[in-house]
């Protein structure tokens, strides 16, 4: 399984799909191994059809968890 920083999730309500690098993601032909900064700016979430602009990494900066760590 990949490190949170390396994997990303969708910010939009009701959704919450986590983007694995170690699997990929067949519905958008994105081969394992591709890291989310390289999927094609076009790559929309295949569960409820969001933009990369919707998805924030589950660790490090500018993530999940920092953002859940600053609201408590």
């Amino acid at each position: 399984m990949s490190q949170p920083e390396e994997m990303y999730q969708c910010q939009t309500v009701n959704c919450g799909y986590i983007y694995d690098p170690d699997r990929g993601e067949r519905k958008g032909k994105i081969k394992k191994g591709v890291p989310f900064k390289d999927i094609p700016e076009d790559w929309r979430c295949p569960v409820c059809g969001a933009t990369k602009a919707a998805f924030k990494p589950l660790g490090g900066p500018g993530s999940v968890i920092e953002e859940n760590a600053g609201s408590a």
